[in-house]
């Protein structure tokens, strides 16, 4: 029977004693979601290493297999290793590393099944530095064998963590593609040199519970709490896209309110060329949302907006004119040009006109909103080469074909010349559709804590993989998986990483 406990107790207590009566220790380290035969010849041929056994278990707020993952809590999983008769010690790691064990165990083995071996294979990219790391404390990487099993794969089939309708979509997936083709797109997609130009918005979240309507008028009474600020807009498509491309510029303009500045170069713009001119004469556009939490579930409920939007948004002259002239000097040299287009003034004819003729591959988002409704249309556009938006805009583009979704899409597939297409269908998941080949793509999760940025993440993340020549099947799993990940993310307080994306398609792949 092994022990359970804290990392500052294994420390300060079991640690001296241990190396004092000089016991050798070997470690195990990972989520151990669901235990299977497998594991269990891990750990017994681990355990043969050493005269200790510890094995750390990852929190489960850092478990990168996507949403609904880990399926037993932090607490099962201790108490099940923990009657593991070869286990010694079972300890949480809170991390997305094993940094925080290493340090507290010293283990002088850390041991890894053979499907670690290889370091390049590693797509969180931790084996490297977690082994030069073990090494510094005087330990040394080593590696187990036998039969590989997947908890992933049990839990989704027999557990039902994926629905029906998912597990079907990834088997029919899988007769087309390996994971393997997936990473090297993503690879492919490292390489390229992004453009994002659209406009910028704050989005401001004032956390609040409502206390119900007010006593002499109909309208909510609330108490708020705390309030944050995120970036939006262009700004959070870029900071989807920084952990995809080693080389991603924004270019947009932003007003010159001095308490947004700390915002913009602060750790949350990391890894982002900004290109940003600031206007004496423009405001930055924010977005004010009173949310309210969902007793029972990890859910917010949107209590009112408030917005500054001008009423007739449009660019000044001094910021149209730079933003023109660095566009028609450098737009050739970008390999794709993201095109946010939110309708709040950034975005004029003539600036289309410039970026439709002189931009080597397009990645065009039209967006709908309550200021813009109805004005703001994709079919404004000639041309572009990727284009995603939801039914909504769909409908406004085309509302004589509001009724079949199938023939609007491919009308515009077909009116803008587009490479690939999609639809997102929010609960219903995502069409995809690319020479005459339709693709439809289920819902990865219905778990969301806030859908605001789920369509953004899809529209970065798909046509990322678009530009680096993926075909619609995979950009629409790609997206799929980014949306699922965004819409448990409150706002845009942080961007979807390429390691989770890449992580969660391998949880799918694996069915």
């Amino acid at each position: 029977m092994g022990v359970i406990v804290t990392k500052e107790d294994f420390r300060i207590n079991v640690r001296p004693l241990l190396k004092k009566d000089g016991k050798k220790i070997a470690l195990c380290h990972g989520v151990f979601d669901l235990v299977h035969p497998g594991h269990i010849q891990h750990f017994e041929q681990a355990a043969a290493m050493a005269d200790v056994l510890v094995v750390s278990v990852t929190a489960s707020k850092f478990v990168r297999k996507g949403p609904g993952r880990p399926y037993f809590g932090d607490e099962q999983r201790l108490k099940f290793l923990s009657m593991i008769t070869c286990i010694d010690y079972v300890i949480l790691s809170e991390g997305y590393t094993v940094d925080d064990i290493v340090e507290c165990v010293e283990p002088d083995i850390y041991v890894k099944g053979a499907e670690y071996a290889d370091e390049k294979a590693d797509i969180t990219q931790n084996i490297r530095p977690e082994r030069e790391l073990v090494e510094r404390h005087g330990g040394r990487l080593a590696f187990t064998g036998g039969e590989v099993f997947s908890s992933t794969k049990l839990l989704n089939r027999g557990l039902s963590a994926l629905s029906a309708e998912v597990i079907d979509f990834m088997q029919d997936f899988k007769g087309k593609f390996l994971f393997k083709d997936i990473i090297e797109f993503a690879d492919k997609a490292k390489d390229l040199k992004v453009l994002v130009i659209g406009d910028i918005i704050i989005d401001r979240y004032t956390y609040c519970t409502v206390q119900g309507l007010m006593s002499k008028n109909m309208a909510y009474s609330v108490r708020a709490h705390e309030s944050e600020d995120y970036l939006g807009g262009a700004v959070a498509v870029a900071r989807h896209l920084r952990s995809f491309s080693n080389d991603v510029t924004l270019l947009s303009v932003r007003g010159n309110e001095s308490d947004l500045k700390k915002l913009f170069e602060s750790e949350a713009c990391e890894g982002i060329k900004l290109d940003v001119v600031e206007s004496d004469e423009v405001p930055t556009i924010i977005k004010h949302r009173y949310i309210s939490p969902d007793e029972r579930r990890e859910e917010y409920s949107k209590v009112f907006v408030a917005t500054n939007i001008p009423k007739n948004p449009k660019i000044d002259e001094r910021s149209f004119s730079i933003i023109r002239s660095k566009l028609l000097k450098e737009l050739r040299n970008y390999d794709v040009v993201f095109l946010c287009d939110f309708g709040h003034g950034l975005i004029n004819r003539e600036l289309m006109e410039v970026i439709q003729e002189n931009s080597r591959f397009i990645v065009l988002n039209c967006q709908t909103n309550s200021s813009n409704y109805g004005l703001n249309n994709i079919t404004k556009y000639r041309k572009a080469d990727v284009v995603s938006l939801d039914q909504k805009e769909l409908r406004l583009a085309y509302p004589e074909l509001a009724g079949d979704e199938d023939k609007a899409l491919k009308k515009l597939c077909e009116d803008l010349k587009l490479k690939q297409g999609w639809l997102t269908r929010g609960s219903e998941g995502a069409w995809g559709y690319s020479n005459g080949k339709k693709v439809i793509c289920p819902a990865f999760t219905l778990k969301v804590s806030d859908t605001i940025g789920a369509g953004d993440a899809f529209y970065a993340v798909s046509g990322i993989f678009a530009a680096a020549g993926a075909p619609v099947e995979v950009g629409t799993l790609m997206g799929n998986v980014a949306g699922a990940l965004a819409a448990n993310i409150v706002g845009n307080k942080s961007a979807v990483e390429r390691v989770d994306v890449l992580k969660f398609s391998g949880t799918l792949m694996n069915v």
